[in-house]
Formats: structure tokens, C-alpha cells, sequence
């Protein structure tokens, strides 16, 4: 089956793509359903990495600046971790930007996958927020397209 990353298409993929970051960024701390969508959902693009019609991890890009890019709402589908989907996203993500003006890629990584971005070449700049009074957040940032 074929890998690809793309934005949702139609009504169903977008239930997909929501229902999974509700499942794996809310749902564990017993958030409610509709907190894992903001404001910022409707200017933001959206990345979604699909085999064949399965839906197997997602991320956001929101433009900060002409410069820079924060990316939000990294998940990957439970029971799939490891298996190249949540690089494969945020590779994506680099590739879409790779002829910009985008020098700088930042997020707010969880703890628990600090090394995963350290993988992908982020360092850790700073630690910065707990979320829901128990997860801890660092500021991670990735220079691209720093050749002149």
C-alpha cells in the first residue's frame, strides 16, 4: 500500500484527522471533545499521512511569519508509533517549505517526544509550559533553508 501525506480532502478524512488528535492529545487527560480545535485551525495548513485510505498520523503548520513556522497537534495513531508515520508527517511538513522564505521551524514538544524531534534535527531551546498541570512542554527549534 502506498504512503502518502497530504491535507484531509473531504468530510470524512477532516472527521478523521480531528478524531484522532482529540484521541491521542485530549481524550488521555479526559479533556472534552472539541478542545482539540482552535481558531488558528482555519488559517493553518494541515498534514495528514495516510496508508492507502488509513489515516496514520497528522500535524499543523501555522505561519508565524514569512520566516518562521510553528507546527502544533503532532499525533500519530495509537498502536503506530515507531513505524516511520510521525516522521514521515513532519518530513512533510519541511518539504512544503523547503523553496520558501521559511527559515526556522519551531514547536512545543511533550516530554515524552523530545527525542523523537532531536531525531529530526530540533534542538531544545528552552523549557517552557505544563499542560494540564502535569505535561511538560519545551520550545524546540529546526533552521532550514539557511543556504543563501
Amino acid at each position: 500500500m502506498e504512503i502518502v501525506t497530504r491535507s484531509p480532502g473531504n468530510q470524512k478524512e477532516w472527521d478523521a484527522y480531528y478524531d484522532l488528535r482529540y484521541r491521542v492529545l485530549r481524550e488521555p487527560w479526559k479533556r472534552p471533545r472539541g478542545s482539540e480545535r482552535n481558531s488558528g485551525d482555519t488559517s493553518a495548513l494541515h498534514f495528514a499521512t495516510y496508508l492507502g485510505s488509513e489515516l496514520k498520523a497528522i500535524a499543523r503548520a501555522d505561519v508565524i511569519d514569512y520566516k518562521q513556522i510553528q507546527i502544533r497537534f503532532v499525533a500519530t495513531e495509537n498502536g503506530q508509533q515507531g513505524k516511520g508515520y510521525g516522521k514521515r508527517v513532519m518530513l512533510s511538513i519541511e518539504n512544503h517549505f523547503k523553496d520558501s522564505q521559511i527559515k526556522e521551524l519551531i514547536l512545543q514538544s511533550r516530554e515524552n517526544s523530545v527525542k523523537f524531534y532531536e531525531s529530526l534535527g530540533y534542538a531544545v531551546k528552552e523549557k517552557t509550559y505544563l499542560l494540564f498541570n502535569e505535561i511538560q512542554h519545551f520550545l524546540m527549534i529546526k533552521l532550514i533553508n539557511h543556504e543563501s
